[in-house]
Order: C-alpha cells, then structure tokens, then sequence
C-alpha cells in the first residue's frame, strides 16, 4: 500500500476511534482526502475487517443517545438514520435496543411537560393539536399520541 492510502488509513482509523459512525460519514471523509473510488472502497473494507466501522454498532448508539439525551421518538430516529444511509436491518436492531418502558416513560414526561406549558389554554381542541403537532415533531407515534389525547 501507498504512504498516501496509509496516511489515508491512519486518518480514517482515528476519525472512526473518535466516535461510532456510519459507512456514508466514513465513505464523505475518505472522498475528502481526494481518493478515487476503489481506493475509498478498500479502505471502508479494511476499516469494516478491523471493527473501526460497524453499521449496526452505529445504529444503536446513535438511536440510544438521541433517544437518552435529545428524547426523540422512534419515527424522528428512523428519519434520521434513513437519512444517513443506515440499512432497515440496523434501523430495526437499533430501535428494539430501546428499553419500552423507559420510552413509555420519556413519551410521558415529555406530553406532560408539553400539557404544563398549555394550561393557559381554554379550548381542548386548540390544546389537543398543539399537543399532538409537538409529539410528532419529537418524533413519537401517531398511535401513541392519540391514545394520550383519548385520556385527556
């Protein structure tokens, strides 16, 4: 191998270190040091080979922190791992990672939370649609929403 495809190498391997990321990150950042394409495939195969890269090990990571930190809802998650190029394979494994109760939990708080700023609110309906308009954004599942906005 060439000292440029090692450097290369050696670049890649340190930037996958840092952090979980998916192929389409890696495949950008390898382009970036103006390689040709078999050149940035063999080097994804390397780095896949020696575990610096793992689609599904990206997948749940990234689902969890999303879900642990930003509190996003499982739609906004596949959104954003389809986003990414993520396979529907990795996109299932990382979100039956999620724990349901602790997701029962978060959808919870966060429709509560949403309910406390509303309560200046008179008209149910008006009420009803902000609540459901912000769930969604956050990314939960119109089923799971409506039944929240049944007991209300």
């Amino acid at each position: 191998m060439e000292d440029s495809l090692l450097a290369a190498l050696q670049k890649a391997k340190h930037y996958c270190a840092h952090q979980e990321r998916c192929h389409a990150e890696v495949r950008e950042k390898l382009y970036s040091f103006s390689l040709h394409k078999n050149e940035v495939e063999q080097l994804l195969t390397l780095l896949i080979e020696e575990d610096f890269l793992n689609e599904e090990r990206f997948a749940i990571a990234y689902a969890g922190g999303k879900f642990r930190i930003k509190h996003w809802g499982k739609e906004k998650i596949k959104y954003s791992l389809k986003q990414k190029r993520v396979s529907d394979y990795c996109i299932r494994k990382a979100l039956a990672a999620i724990n349901n109760s602790d997701y029962n939990k978060t959808f919870n708080t966060q429709a509560d939370k949403k309910l406390q700023t509303l309560r200046s609110e008179k008209n149910i309906f008006i009420k009803k649609k902000k609540m459901k308009d912000y769930l969604q954004q956050k990314g939960f599942e119109i089923k799971l929403i409506n039944d929240y906005l049944k007991a209300l």
